[in-house]
């Protein structure tokens, strides 16, 4: 049957019993609804960021292989510091046969040099040049001046070229800037979750090692520009060998670890399905 003239639908009704209410008990009702349709996007939105964050999270595996390659890293970078700060990158040694019972030796590396006066009875027997320069002397350790007022350092009547040695402290400080930039970038990833930052950490270990291994070509330079630049003033200078020394295989094996763990980094942001056709039982399992 059909409704008469003065019947009214049921959200009619529900509308017109609402107006009939009281103003300040309409605003409660409306503030309800409101509180309660905003507490509900809320709590869709706080769900919806827990769910990204458990699809953002890494796996223990993961994890623990990027910790490996972190370790492998952390490797290069004490060798790196321990290359940068130390002055055994290169040995000179005059020869024994000067008719005294003392001998002169020097190691220098990017900031300082070391002339040491040696006894000829410490010296190993057999050995033609005086050194190594470990052994126990009157020392005499120097910064360069050409990283203060500009001037060339002066070596057993030999002159540095202070432009090739400059370029070669700046790269490596360079080098030791990028390594700790990619330092930062792995813990953040370790600690906030952040993968795509895995790349960027490797790429600035990868170039971190470069750069040192630039730095060892540039100082290997500078020290074939030290043995020719002989000053024409007496007395005159004396003859001499060289040898690389410790600080300078520190320094070539930090930049071959850097390279190393970068390339353990960037295997690690690749997905697993390269890896399927090379080992399917490990792409199966990765998958």
């Amino acid at each position: 049957m059909g409704k008469g003239v003065g019947e009214r639908s049921p959200p009619q009704l529900c509308l017109l019993c609402t107006w009939a209410l009281s103003p300040a008990t309409r605003m409660m009702m409306w503030s309800n609804f409101f509180m309660h349709e905003e507490d509900r996007r809320l709590g869709a939105v706080g769900r919806r960021r827990a769910h990204g964050a458990r699809k953002a999270r890494m796996t223990p595996e993961h994890e623990g292989k990027i910790k490996l390659a972190l370790l492998l890293t952390s490797v290069g970078a004490t060798l790196a510091v321990l290359a940068v700060g130390t002055e055994f990158w290169v040995e000179l040694n005059t020869y024994r046969d000067n008719g005294s019972a003392v001998c002169d030796a020097a190691h220098l590396g990017l900031w300082k040099m070391c002339t040491k006066r040696l006894w000829q009875a410490d010296v190993p027997a057999g050995r033609d040049t005086c050194g190594p320069a470990e052994l126990p002397g009157e020392a005499n350790c120097t910064y360069f001046k050409f990283f203060t007022t500009g001037e060339d350092a002066h070596i057993f009547q030999r002159t540095t070229k202070k432009e090739v040695n400059l370029a070669a402290a700046v790269i490596a400080v360079l080098g030791l800037a990028v390594m700790a930039l990619g330092s930062l970038c792995i813990i953040t990833v370790l600690s906030k979750g952040a993968e795509f930052l895995l790349r960027v950490g490797a790429i600035c270990f990868g170039l971190s090692g470069l750069l040192l291994l630039v730095s060892l070509e540039v100082f290997r330079h500078s020290v074939q520009a030290l043995l020719q630049r002989v000053s024409p003033d007496p007395p005159p200078s004396p003859a001499l060998t060289y040898e690389y020394s410790w600080s300078l295989g520190c320094g070539l094996g930090a930049g071959l670890v850097l390279i190393l763990g970068s390339g353990f980094f960037l295997l690690l942001t690749l997905p697993p399905w390269p890896w399927g056709s090379l080992c399917p039982k490990w792409g199966h399992r990765a998958t």
